[in-house]
Order: structure tokens, then sequence, then C-alpha cells
């Protein structure tokens, strides 16, 4: 369960999140073809400290607009929203909001060890990634590895698959991958999400 793992080591994982035709379904969105609909490269930084450094991150993201997104991704949405209740029932982050986007890493992209909170903006509390990689062999590399006090887990992008981890204490880096990495990555948050840059 998400919270006791959260309680208990600062990170969950959870198998079936979404099941295989949810994961299928969002994949044939519109949404999910960077051909059809603009994916942007993903930078660093917030606000207006934001850059494109390649040499750091190397995927490109979609932000989605809960209000617009078709059902597939409401569902997840749904989810999200039960998984917010949750942890605010059991952990007392006192969670208002998150943002969420669509990412995709192209073979061989990467991005290095960071911490997903903000130095001068702390309303990231949880960082939340869903998986949509169907057949994803240890070979194909794409590892989410979290860093640890005393070692490194390193966690296999399979379809459906939810972690879930602190965004202010776990430092942790996506590794390379020999194939296309997706997933719907997102952050529940203290305040009301600023949607300005969907």
């Amino acid at each position: 369960m998400v919270v006791d793992g959260l309680a208990e080591t600062g990170y969950a994982v959870v198998d079936h999140f979404l099941m295989p035709d949810e994961v299928q379904a969002i994949l044939q969105l519109d949404e999910f073809k960077p051909e059809l609909l603009p994916f942007k490269k993903a930078g660093i930084g917030h606000q207006s400290e934001k850059q494109i450094n390649e040499s750091i991150r190397g995927d490109y993201i979609r932000w989605v607009d809960r209000e617009t997104a078709p059902p597939p991704l409401q569902l997840y949405l749904t989810r999200l929203n039960l998984l917010v209740q949750q942890v605010n029932q059991t952990l007392y982050l006192s969670l208002k909001d998150y943002e969420v986007h669509l990412t995709i890493y192209p073979p061989g992209a990467f991005y290095k060890r960071h911490l997903d909170q903000f130095k001068k903006d702390d309303h990231r509390k949880l960082s939340v990634i869903c998986y949509l990689n169907s057949n994803w062999p240890p070979a194909a590399g794409g590892q989410l590895r979290i860093h640890l006090p005393q070692k490194q887990l390193d966690i296999l992008p399979e379809a459906g698959r939810l972690v879930c981890f602190r965004s202010d204490q776990l430092e942790h880096e996506v590794l390379p991958a020999t194939r296309p990495r997706m997933s719907i990555t997102g952050w529940l948050l203290d305040q009301f999400a600023d949607l300005r840059h969907l």
C-alpha cells in the first residue's frame, strides 16, 4: 500500500495501478503521439529560471489539462485524487492538488541525479510516476534509480507500475534505455496547482 511505504521508507512501488487495457487506452490517445500534438523539450529549474540542458535531462513532456483530458487519462486522474485523499487521511501532508504531464524519453535519453522539489518553491511533496511500457525487459535499461541512505534502488518502468516518493527527500535519476520510455509523471502539492504552464 502506498501510504505504508511512504511512512516507513519515504517511497512506495505498486504494480497494476493501471491495468494493461487501461495502459493501452492511454497510449492510443492522440495526446501521446508526438507527431500529432507537440511534446516540448523538458527543462530544469522553476519558472523564470527554467532552461534546457540535455546534459542533465533529455525527456519530452506534455502537460495534462484535467478539464479537457480524455476518459483514459481522466481515469488515472480519478485514482490520483483517491491517492491524495488516502495520504491526507493517513500521513497528514495537507495535500491540495497535483500537476501531471505525459513523458517520453527517446532511446539513450536520461535524467541525472536530482531532487524534485525546487529550492525556491517547496510545494511539491510527493512525486508520482506511472509507467506505460508493456513487456519491458531488464536489458532495455531505463530504470528509475532512487538514492536511499544506505543503497540504491533500481525500479524497472513496467506498464501499470506506480512509484511514489518524497519529493523533498529522495534524490533519484533516470537511466538511459534502448527503447522509448513512456510514463505519466506528476507531483502532489500542498497548494493549488499553477496551471499557467499547460
